[in-house]
């Protein structure tokens, strides 16, 4: 069994205990919740968006995609910022801070102006919190002067991350909207204004499901519905995306990124890691499973570290960026040929229907005895039969080859088997 390892890491000036954070959400909007998940054993919180205004939520406010029963692929929920007043969610964090002086707290803010930010900025800082978070990008708010509207532009984000800067000496990080082409451009405003850190990526504005009965979207509030943010499974590739193009750039490649976007396991959390995020923001996880899913965060990302001989966890942040190129670096010379084992096969089929209509016909199918053959002579190795094959390592790559009869080392077969 491996030993348990050191999940420690500083972040903007902050140590932390471990990289896990509730993100600023359902699950993180009173002492209470905070509290228990503290007690968990989470390493902070991203405490739920304070402001001036104070919302009136719908009912219902929450939809999901997926399969009935199953886990969710994604989550749709229509909540604004914090429904509390701003003084009661003050003495929740004084109370917080003072209670579990060892565990990181973000106070998330949102204002509609310069005064409001820094108005925010000010109560926060005196509260106690350890940093502040810039929350431009939520989706489902009612006024475009605040949200993702705000965090489309780099001016306005320049703007208000200066205010909040020149008001606090606690870090400041800006909560970047993915509801745009080019997260680098608010993210370097940001920067630019101040702060110290991006926090990425925040809901991306979806409709999950239609209502076919009341004619609107899902969730259905008194006949009608509104577009709003997506969370879970789902955005993660989006998430991950954004974050490595932002460490990718020169002016943001050592700015350090706080990852947020569909984390449910310790290995979601790893590959955030090895983009370049510092520490993990999770919220719809919880939502679905509770806080006790800390357990197996730590322990899943504890068991990795050991196994690979990894003292710190700092020694994971942005290992995987060096090779994420771009598309034109691809060596277009390389092929993985993959190879089925005829004892798992179970005849269904699939991996011959998906290479005729949506491949290279390369793979062959007896109809008396059910079983599929590759012809590695019009193969392409694009592994399309690898990803539909229900049974696990039945299909799986075995020969590396290159077009120009260039040497293979035995590795490259190794890496892309997973």
């Amino acid at each position: 069994m491996a030993l348990k390892k050191d999940l420690s890491i500083d972040f903007l000036g902050v140590h932390c205990e471990n990289p896990f954070f509730l993100s600023s959400s359902p699950v993180s909007s009173d002492y209470e919740m905070v509290a228990r998940a503290f007690e968990a054993g989470w390493g902070g919180v991203a405490y739920k968006t304070l402001g001036i205004f104070i919302p009136d939520e719908c009912s219902p406010r929450f939809d999901t995609t997926g399969m009935p029963g199953g886990p969710w692929t994604g989550f749709k929920n229509m909540e604004m910022i914090s429904d509390k007043p701003l003084e009661t969610n003050l003495a929740s964090i004084r109370r917080l801070k003072r209670e579990y002086p060892g565990k990181v707290i973000i106070a998330s803010i949102m204002g509609s102006d310069e005064d409001e930010w820094k108005t925010l900025a000010k109560k926060v800082s005196d509260a106690g919190a350890d940093m502040i978070e810039c929350n431009f990008s939520c989706p489902q708010m009612t006024s475009s002067a605040m949200g993702s509207d705000v965090g489309q532009s780099p001016e306005l984000v320049a703007r208000y991350t200066e205010a909040v800067c020149s008001t606090t000496r606690l870090p400041v990080l800006a909560k970047m909207t993915p509801n745009i082409g080019h997260m680098e451009e608010p993210a370097i405003a940001a920067v630019q204004a101040g702060a110290r850190g991006i926090a990425a990526i925040n809901t991306v504005k979806a409709i999950t499901n239609i209502d076919t009965t009341h004619m609107t979207a899902m969730p259905v509030v008194n006949g009608k519905s509104s577009i709003s943010g997506y969370s879970g499974p789902a955005i993660k590739p989006i998430a991950l995306r954004f974050i490595t193009q932002m460490k990718q750039h020169p002016q943001l490649a050592n700015v350090p990124v706080s990852g947020i976007g569909g984390i449910v396991t310790w290995r979601d959390a790893l590959e955030f890691l090895l983009v370049g995020s510092s520490t993990v923001q999770i919220t719809t996880a919880v939502m679905e499973y509770g806080y006790r899913i800390i357990d197996d965060l730590t322990s899943g990302l504890s068991h990795y570290m050991a196994e690979n001989g990894i003292e710190r966890l700092s020694a994971l942040v942005g290992k995987a960026l060096p090779n994420i190129v771009p598309a034109d670096d691809i060596d277009r010379d390389f092929m993985l040929i993959p190879k089925i084992d005829a004892a798992r096969c179970i005849g269904c089929g699939r991996c011959y229907v998906s290479c005729q209509d949506g491949g290279h016909q390369a793979i062959d199918w007896d109809d008396y005895t059910r079983t599929p053959t590759i012809d590695d002579e019009r193969c392409v190795g694009c592994h399309l039969c690898l990803n539909v094959c229900p049974v696990t390592d039945c299909i799986r790559p075995d020969q590396a080859v290159f077009k120009e009869n260039r040497p293979v080392h035995p590795l490259l077969i190794k890496q892309h088997y997973r």
